[in-house]
């Protein structure tokens, strides 16, 4: 029998499509409504846990304590952005250990210089080419099986344009990187061209709305080429607006009622976290305790 791997995955269609998650609540939805991976986005931690912008601010062990509450409720593959590994070879490859601990089954690090920005924003920093290459040897080194994927991303379309993008992604894969992500293609032409100019390997697409790719479907993705599909932040996109939404409607109405057609209620909730089913669990723990000692027994 084949192994059920993020690999194995990877290798056959359709398409693997793996929308954003920043928390446990967030994997759980997803998981239950069929996804069988799950991006744990650096930006969707910053947008939620600090509510701040995804310039650099999340730390190492956020991400980690993150991956591993995610991982205790759900068993989907999980793709764990690791910005840029917060710091050099040496750093990679404590974070490395430490998300493949918590749960990570492919761990993500991209070439920005310090402080990193995210991918569809301006005005971002690269660091040589050959020192990206170091990292991800230096990933691979750290890991301790080979079924937890390094993915590498090269920023370069923004800073270097795409021929060179392209090139640095080609000795990302020299140095080792199971998957290639060339971020923020500009247009459908471009995304087309990644695919034909890096033949033979995994490739991500990553689909920000909003951002600077225009946006495809899986299915336009998987036939042009590419074999995983994120959708990172558009899980806090869609909530954001509902709270914004939701709490305009409670200071104009002073009660929630308006709203309820929009939103779970007390039991609806419940079911999608699973109370009755582990209540019930713990209810089968109570009856199973060893029954009290006899009387007089002073062992």
């Amino acid at each position: 029998m084949t192994e059920n791997t993020l690999r194995t995955r990877l290798a056959r269609r359709p398409i693997l499509i793996a929308p954003g998650v920043y928390d446990a609540l967030t994997g759980l939805i997803a998981e239950q409504a069929g996804f069988e991976a799950l991006y744990v986005s650096g930006a969707a931690i910053a947008y939620t846990r600090l509510g701040r912008p995804d310039i650099g601010l999340v730390s190492m062990n956020e991400v980690v304590e993150t991956v591993a509450l995610i991982r205790d409720r759900v068993g989907a593959q999980l793709v764990v952005d690791a910005d840029t590994g917060y710091g050099n070879a040496l750093n990679i490859q404590r974070t490395v250990r430490l998300f493949e601990r918590a749960g990570a089954n492919a761990i993500q690090i991209e070439d920005q210089d310090f402080p990193k920005r995210c991918g569809h924003l301006d005005d971002k920093r690269l660091i040589p080419a050959a020192e990206m290459a170091g990292k991800i040897k230096a990933a691979l080194d750290a890991r301790h099986s080979r079924e937890t994927l390094v993915i590498a991303r090269t920023d370069a379309i923004a800073v270097e344009g795409f021929e060179r993008a392209i090139a640095r992604a080609a000795s990302y894969r020299e140095a080792g990187a199971d998957i290639l992500f060339v971020e923020a293609p500009k247009s459908r032409a471009e995304l087309q061209r990644i695919p034909s100019a890096l033949n033979g390997v995994l490739l991500v697409a990553n689909m920000v709305e909003g951002g600077k790719t225009p946006p495809l479907a899986a299915a336009d993705l998987e036939a042009i080429g590419f074999s995983l599909v994120i959708f990172p932040g558009g899980i806090v996109r869609a909530l954001a607006r509902t709270a914004s939404e939701f709490y305009a409607s409670l200071a104009a109405h002073g009660t929630s009622e308006p709203f309820l057609d929009r939103m779970y209620d007390f039991a609806a909730l419940n079911d999608v976290i699973g109370t009755p089913a582990l209540i019930a669990l713990g209810k089968q723990y109570e009856s199973a305790a060893t029954p009290n000692s006899k009387k007089g027994d002073d062992t």
